[in-house]
């Protein structure tokens, strides 16, 4: 692409329309726009044929192929060109559904000037670019998409659209690793993610995983922000790690590693900026060796810096539990809202880690059969429900299920595709697509872990009835947990584990029931209901802030 000029196809029908798209973008002084305009989509992939285009503007409509098909097409005949829709009043839904596909953005020629057709022509190649870097992620896709149709519903600002859909900031480090044997040095990569400072300091994971890339973490600082606003907590949201397994280092190289990491980052790290907290591959040892290197740089010990220390060092009572426990209580208030009797209702729980082992414990303790439980190599169920308490001993035991005595080996597409009353997903992202959402018999889905269902995979569960309770809702229990360590310090003020379960419950079902009642309100899908409660607060604070300078 040229810095001085931008080339455009315009595949547009209707010559005033035309004309307008041309007059605009002449009155833009800087880029400077070389635009070729044709009326049928053969024309314009003639051109994609035979020169390459900086973007494409699409009218969906045209004389010799009509609706998504003719986005598909020149997809299909350009699939390194980003593409803007144009649509009328009464083609956005086509136009969404066109972004959705993979379009990058999507504008109503009626309400255009220059203004905006140029920032929404830039916010497209940028958009373009970070998909197509190391920010090219599935799961980073599917927020964006999610996002997208909920801001289509409220008719969101085009300004805050198109800012949220990015991080704020972002991070990107190297720097030397050695391991025990001293002559090992090695390279690793890691990251920190912020993604909207504007309801105050960022609070988000860190993450040692082999395989992190910038797009998942970029998705997930997004959901973060989303978690917080909608359980109405005073930050933004933030996520980072490092890009390699923790289960193959001493613990000498954890803290090493840890503490290599928590100096590189410190520029946004603080109390008063961004908040890390354990999430995969980490845990309380690992914050406090974080809040130990940023003391040491302080000259005085900072407590706030993390979330999820130790309770020795100041940590929430109850913190390693939160996320498994907020995720019970959002099924609780679900079967409320079903009328769903607890005593005897069975669940499936797919993921035993933290979140997954919590989630089964508290289940079974309010009356419900836990019928089948597994982790990535496989699972156990028992028809009359599992004995959690050996089930338990075992994991700890043997560090997994596999050969589990509990009851009948199961495997993972077996498991999700059993007769249940309440699905816990607290595994991997991804799990449910079309054809695993066709095969669940389930009343209530509810998401512990973030990005488990594609964006297809809703529309065939919300057909089929099962009522979801969406991952940024269900699985906000961590970030809550970290508001109250970080206001305890703040205030000076440590919480009795009665009070912090208290302050959780109460949380997580004012969350819940402000989702349904969007839900009713706009008929929606809980899912949706819960962006746009979260969408709205969070556009409520930018416009009040305004922007500087």
């Amino acid at each position: 692409m040229s810095t001085d000029t931008i080339s455009v196809l315009l595949i547009e029908d209707n010559p005033i329309h035309t004309r307008v798209l041309e007059g605009l973008l002449n009155e833009i002084r800087t880029p400077r726009f070389a635009v070729d305009a044709v009326d049928t989509v053969t024309a314009g992939l003639e051109y994609l044929d035979e020169r390459t285009f900086d973007i494409v503007l699409l009218d969906l409509v045209l004389p010799d192929c009509q609706e998504l098909e003719t986005y598909l097409r020149v997809r299909s005949h350009a699939p390194e060109t980003p593409v803007i829709i144009l649509t009328g009043l009464d083609d956005t839904d086509l136009a969404v559904r066109a972004v959705e596909a993979g379009a990058q953005d999507y504008l109503v020629k009626t309400q255009l000037d220059s203004s905006v057709l140029a920032r929404s022509i830039r916010c497209a190649m940028e958009l373009y670019r970070a998909r197509h870097g190391e920010s090219d992620s599935p799961l980073l896709r599917l927020v964006q998409q999610q996002f997208l149709q909920a801001a289509f519903l409220v008719h969101l600002d085009d300004n805050v659209r198109q800012r949220l859909l990015f991080p704020q900031r972002t991070l990107t480090i190297s720097f030397p690793f050695r391991g025990d044997e001293h002559e090992q040095v090695n390279t690793v990569f890691g990251y920190r993610v912020q993604h909207l400072t504007t309801m105050g300091p960022t609070l988000g994971g860190v993450r040692y995983q082999s395989d992190l890339n910038l797009g998942d973490l970029s998705a997930l600082a997004m959901g973060m922000t989303w978690k917080c606003a909608l359980m109405q907590l005073p930050f933004g949201g933030a996520m980072g790690g490092v890009r390699m397994d923790p289960t193959g280092v001493s613990r000498s190289e954890l803290q090493r590693l840890t503490r290599r990491y928590t100096s590189e980052i410190l520029s946004m790290i603080g109390p008063d900026r961004d908040i890390p907290m354990p999430d995969v591959g980490t845990n309380a040892q690992v914050m406090a060796w974080m809040m130990d290197t940023h003391s040491q740089q302080r000259g005085y010990t900072v407590p706030t810096v993390v979330a999820g220390k130790p309770e020795i060092l100041g940590g929430a009572p109850g913190w390693n539990e939160a996320a498994g426990s907020g995720l019970v209580h959002t099924i609780l208030a679900a079967s409320t809202h079903l009328d769903m009797a607890r005593e005897g209702a069975r669940a499936v729980v797919r993921g035993f880690g933290n979140v997954g082992r919590t989630a089964a414990r508290l289940l079974q303790e309010n009356g419900i059969q836990v019928v089948a439980v597994s982790d990535d190599a496989g699972g156990v169920y028992h028809e009359q429900g599992l004995d959690m308490t050996a089930v338990l001993e075992y994991h700890a035991e043997n560090h997994g299920l596999k050969g589990c005595p509990a009851g009948d080996a199961v495997t993972n597409p077996e498991l999700l595709e059993l007769s249940c009353d309440i699905l816990a997903l607290t595994g991997n992202r991804g799990q449910i697509d079309t054809d695993t959402a066709d095969r669940i018999q389930c009343r209530i889905m509810a998401e512990g872990t973030d990005g488990p269902t594609t964006l297809e995979a809703d529309d065939v569960l919300a057909d089929k009835g099962v009522f979801v309770v969406p991952d940024i809702l269900a699985n906000a229990g961590a970030a809550i947990a970290s508001s109250l360590e970080w206001g305890q310090h703040m205030t000076a003020s440590m919480l009795p584990p009665a009070v912090f379960d208290k302050r959780l419950l109460s949380t997580v079902t004012d969350g819940f029931a402000r989702t349904l009642a969007r839900s009713r309100k706009r008929k929606v899908g809980m899912r949706t209901a819960a962006l746009i409660e979260a969408v709205d607060r969070v556009t409520q604070a930018k416009l009040l802030r305004g922007l500087f300078p």
